[in-house]
């Protein structure tokens, strides 16, 4: 079974640098990592207008495949305003990846147990809301609230500034992967 592990918070809190961190030095280590990066703009996608592969789905196809030599995309055409999360995790799992990490999908997110999460805050405001939206398991704190460790924490979740003590965040995330295996 694939370590299912996301960062939440606002825009501009850190997920992605977060997320960046962990993925370097997790496939450095030769462990097998996929992400899933939900993008919420309206009208938004990864198939250029006026593309064989464009074409393709304005006549008809409900899935197209684009491949060259480096990579292999998977297009999708969907009526649903949000795609199913556990659909792409089961669709990942099938990679058999180590872990998969999740940016985004924040409603979705914040209230499963069965995903292991970062908050990421730019202030103490921030990471207050994300906190109180967002159930365990929790495993750390990172973006630049954490660079204050003086800011309250009654949750006793870990402050982790990245990167100058990612190895601490990393650590925690290696132990879950030994947990799974």
């Amino acid at each position: 079974m694939v370590l299912v592990f996301a960062a939440v918070g606002v825009s501009g809190s850190g997920k992605t640098t977060t997320l960046e961190y962990l993925i370097s030095r997790l496939t450095k280590e030769g462990y097998k990592v996929g992400a899933i990066k939900h993008i919420h703009r309206e009208n938004f996608t990864i198939d250029r207008e006026g593309s064989n592969t464009w074409r393709f789905s304005k006549a008809g196809s409900k899935v197209t495949v684009a491949i060259s030599p480096e990579e292999i995309a998977i297009i999708k055409k969907t009526s649903s305003a949000l795609n199913s999360l556990d659909q792409i995790i089961d669709l990942l799992e099938k990679e058999q990846l180590d872990i998969v990490f999740i940016e985004g999908f924040h409603t979705a997110i914040s209230k499963r147990a069965d995903i292991l999460k970062v908050v990421t805050a730019k202030n103490i405001d921030d990471l207050k809301k994300t906190l109180n939206e967002s159930v365990q398991p929790i495993l750390a704190i990172t973006g630049l609230v954490a660079k204050n460790k003086s800011d309250a924490n009654e949750r006793g979740i870990p402050f982790i500034d990245l990167p100058q003590e990612g190895e601490q965040l990393f650590k925690i995330i290696k132990k879950q992967l030994e947990k799974t295996s």
